[in-house]
């Protein structure tokens, strides 16, 4: 089992931005998506951004389109999550996974994934 490595969170006002990367050799190996979740404490963790490894298509959670960019650098087994006008609302632990899905409705859904890290922390101050 492969454990990918966030980093890049911290503390921020509203309106700054964070870039997220996640690390991992082989985190993708047998997997057909990508994705970023968030988790608030007291609430489930909830998808934000997902990406078709083979076609590089991006996917954004309606709460967060327009602000956040997910992308990849393939040369490095490197996964970004670049956050843009950050709100308080964004506040939460931050995660990285893969997973193999059948169902393309469910590429927010945590259950569909695997592999999970540790997380890194995102506050956002008003």
């Amino acid at each position: 089992q492969v454990q990918p490595v966030e980093s890049g969170g911290g503390s921020v006002q509203a309106g700054g931005s964070l870039r997220l990367s996640c690390a991992a050799s082989g985190f993708t190996s047998r997997k057909n998506y990508m994705g970023w979740f968030r988790q608030a404490p007291g609430k489930e963790r909830e998808g934000v951004a997902a990406l078709h490894i083979m076609s590089g298509n991006t996917y954004y959670a309606d709460s967060v389109k327009g602000r956040f960019t997910i992308s990849r650098d393939n040369s490095k087994n490197i996964l970004y999550l670049q956050m843009n006008s950050l709100k308080p609302e964004d506040t939460g632990m931050y995660y990285c996974a893969a997973g193999y899905l059948y169902v393309f409705s469910h590429i927010f859904r945590a259950d569909q994934y695997n592999d999970w890290g540790q997380g890194t922390q995102v506050t956002v101050s008003s």
